[in-house]
């Protein structure tokens, strides 16, 4: 006898059972959460906003009086003088008595160039000076003889004409000898390069031991032909531009008297907060000293 198998299908229909029911329970959380929802809404109280605050009222007097008018406008800050310090003489350089963005007074020393050849020249033309004073005076005490042997008539006019002729050319040699002097101290002057005026240094573009040639010589087109750049910036100047309607309301009251000028600048960091200088103007142009 033979037994064949028998196959269920009970899990099946229990998962087709359940489909629908799964289906029924999120249709009823649907309509739940909605109609909450609609409870709240509905039935929130609508609030009437209140009252608005009182406005306080101060009593002052009336009074007559000027107000200031100001006009703004983009302005450029710049130094208010500048210069560059060269050489008059083509020399070595044989000290640097300054440090890059140091301040400066006026005729501080920046630089010292070898001095010895104007030295030289210098101690020649005195020397030149002491041998001409001594020939005058050998010559004033030559015709301090002639005269007296002249009247006497032992020395002919000639001679005493030709002594003073003598005198007068040591004369002559002897301010030739003391411009030679000046000019000799004026070179040896320019052996000490010094600050024009009160300021801040830039950066020095030569060094100890190199050559810096005169204002009208070059050694080499690459080369530096200065020392450094002063630029004066107490006080500064600052240069700025308003509209061309304004310009006439402007000398008009600049005709009346100075009037005040705010400048006023962003740091290039972004912590730092914008600083003010208060500069007073007399120029139409816009130029604060």
């Amino acid at each position: 006898m033979s037994v064949s198998p028998v196959f269920t299908e009970r899990p099946a229909a229990k998962h087709r059972r359940r489909t629908p029911l799964f289906i029924g329970l999120a249709m009823i959380a649907v309509v739940a959460a909605g109609y909450l929802g609609w409870q709240h809404f509905v039935e929130r109280p609508h609030v009437a906003p209140g009252p608005p605050p009182p406005v306080p009222v101060i009593a002052a007097t009336v009074q007559k009086q000027n107000f200031p008018i100001v006009l703004t406008g983009i302005g450029n800050v710049a130094a208010l003088n500048s210069a560059t310090v060269r050489s008059l003489v083509t020399e070595q350089i044989v000290s640097i008595d300054f440090k890059d963005g140091q301040s400066v007074k006026k005729g501080e020393l920046l630089a010292q160039l070898d001095p010895s050849t104007y030295q030289a020249q210098l101690d020649q033309a005195e020397a030149n000076l002491a041998r001409d004073e001594t020939h005058l005076e050998n010559g004033r005490i030559n015709l301090n003889r002639y005269i007296p042997l002249q009247k006497q008539g032992f020395a002919p006019q000639q001679q005493v004409a030709t002594q003073q002729a003598k005198i007068a050319q040591e004369q002559a040699v002897i301010k030739a000898d003391q411009a030679a002097i000046e000019y000799a101290k004026t070179e040896l002057s320019y052996t000490k390069l010094v600050a024009p005026f009160d300021g801040v240094a830039g950066i020095r573009l030569l060094d100890v031991g190199n050559i810096i040639h005169s204002s009208t010589t070059r050694g080499s087109p690459s080369e530096p032909n200065a020392l450094v750049v002063i630029n004066q910036v107490q006080p500064i100047s600052v240069m700025f531009t308003l509209a061309a309607a304004d310009i006439p309301n402007v000398q008009e009251a600049l005709a009346k008297g100075s009037r005040q000028n705010r400048a006023r600048y962003r740091h290039a960091r972004r912590d730092r907060q914008p600083s003010e200088y208060h500069l007073r103007n007399n120029n139409p142009q816009g130029e604060l000293p």
